[in-house]
């Protein structure tokens, strides 16, 4: 769930009154964040603390010291002299100092940087020391190409001399000032760190919550032996179009790749022959002049829209409006939604999957509104649930009871074409093994990013070589992780 840094603050006070030690928070808390920076860089490299002089800093050195152990080799920034930290920060920076660091690194070894200068209690432009290394993060970020996490908070979040973090390993819940849609680019991915103890000790939940991989595994039930392809489910997808046959196959991707039994492409005779020959062989490709056909096609779940093109056939559109059977409705499909003379309120399962131009042209102006207000408002016009594509997706639901989502997983290398396709097939197979469209859209939208981030720590692809079809073909290792409850 989301909090306030106050309730947060609140919570730690409530808590340590019980008899509760606040080093036993922070060894607690250090150990886990050097855990999820170690899920991304698994191989030793160079670290560098930047360390402020409260128990962020705290935090910070704990970190340090439990990669030392690891063999990376460690140095520290210090934003004040020793005899002005807090006493449990001078406390393990000494035990950090204590540790041996490891000399022996490669100069071409990647480089982690840990911002720890301020905690959730600060607010207002960065100013001093603060703000010149605020500025000396960022100036190692962008110059050696280093990879920032914060700890808690990025210093100086919401604030023009901020800094710019990759990761922000969020500690016990998420804050508030995460989730702002001015926040993306200095948050980065979100991560949290677990501490149930203080979790127990919060009063006052936001209604939002942060996709956490902990609690969707649970959303997966095993497959049960006895299983065939009958019975995993059928996905139709409906895509494609002169010059856009790459759409049908990615959804499909996504589909045949996010466990559906059956995928079956309906694509127009023009280009079946395209479609059939770039088609993986499980694929399954039927070229059609009607698609009314679809109608008495057995199928679980529809996907209908990416590559379709500009012009409007009814055949396709009378399926999204009227089709009894769960539909995830993409890219031309909702274009040709937004030129209708009004847009229904479906009656039967939808998931809407519009990034912020399509949705732009479905909603109209919305320049004074969040996004999160905007999905929210949007799935209450449609009484569809809506999955608002973006750096930080938000996910909204028809029920009006469950909590607008927000996806924690991604990559700035996932800003090219293809990939919402395979996001659109994904989340038709979810939904075919019994999943809310809402759920089917939280759980795709963080494996898709899973995958992304994968590809890119894993498997040494950058932000610019990055495709769809990389991310499709490792779904498999996502899924995986999932159920592992990474971070």
């Amino acid at each position: 769930m989301i909090v306030s840094t106050a309730e947060m603050q609140a919570a730690e006070c409530r808590l340590f009154t019980t008899g509760v030690e606040a080093e036993t928070l922070m060894d607690e808390a250090g150990a886990r964040c050097a855990k999820a920076i170690i899920q991304f860089f698994p191989k030793r490299g160079r670290l560098t603390l930047f360390c402020g002089r409260g128990n962020n800093g705290g935090d910070t050195y704990v970190i340090g010291t439990r990669l030392k152990k690891q063999g990376w080799f460690v140095e520290t920034v210090e934003s004040h002299a020793s005899t002005e930290l807090t006493p449990l920060s001078q406390k393990k920076r000494i035990e950090f100092l204590s540790q041996t660091s490891n000399t022996d690194f490669h100069a071409n070894s990647h480089h982690v940087v840990v911002d720890g200068l301020l905690g959730i209690g600060s607010n207002g432009p960065l100013r001093g020391k603060i703000g010149d290394l605020a500025g000396e993060i960022n100036s190692i970020r962008k110059n050696e190409h280093a990879t920032v996490f914060a700890v808690d908070l990025p210093s100086g979040v919401g604030q023009k001399n901020g800094v710019t973090a990759d990761f922000t390993l969020s500690i016990c819940e998420f804050k508030l000032e995460l989730v702002a849609d001015d926040a993306v680019d200095q948050v980065g991915r979100l991560v949290k760190i677990p501490l149930p103890e203080l979790s127990t000790a919060i009063k006052k939940f936001g209604p939002e919550q942060v996709a956490n991989s902990k609690v969707l595994r649970a959303w997966l039930s095993p497959r049960d032996f006895g299983k065939h392809k009958g019975s995993t489910g059928r996905v139709v997808i409906i895509a494609g179009s002169r010059g856009m046959t790459g759409a049908a196959v990615l959804a499909g991707l996504g589909a045949l790749h996010g466990g559906a039994g059956l995928v079956t492409i309906f694509a127009e005779e023009s280009i079946y022959p395209i479609v059939a020959a770039s088609a993986p062989p499980e694929i399954m490709v039927r070229p059609t002049s009607d698609f009314s056909e679809v109608t008495e096609f057995n199928a679980d779940v529809l996907a209908i829209g990416p590559g379709l093109g500009p012009a409007k056939r009814d055949d396709i559109l009378n399926l999204i409006l009227n089709d009894p059977r769960p539909a995830v409705v993409d890219a031309d499909g909702l274009n040709w939604l937004a030129e209708s003379e009004s847009i229904p309120k479906f009656t039967h399962p939808r998931l809407l999957t519009p990034h912020p131009g399509e949705m732009s042209r479905l909603f109209g102006d919305f320049r004074n509104l969040t996004r999160d207000e905007i999905a929210t408002e949007f799935s209450k016009r449609t009484g569809a649930s809506i999955l608002l594509k973006g750096s930080r997706s938000v996910i909204a639901n028809s029920d009006e009871t469950a909590p607008l989502t927000y996806n924690s997983t991604g990559h700035p290398g996932m800003a090219t074409g293809g990939i919402g396709d395979v996001l659109t097939g994904l989340s038709a197979a979810l939904i075919a093994r019994k999943l809310s469209p809402a759920r089917a859209a939280i759980v795709g939208s963080w494996l898709v990013g899973r995958a992304a981030e994968i590809a890119i720590f894993e498997d040494g692809e950058s932000a610019e070589s990055l495709s769809a079809v990389m991310i499709a073909n490792r779904l498999g290792r996502a899924f995986r992780s999932l159920k592992s409850g990474d971070f």
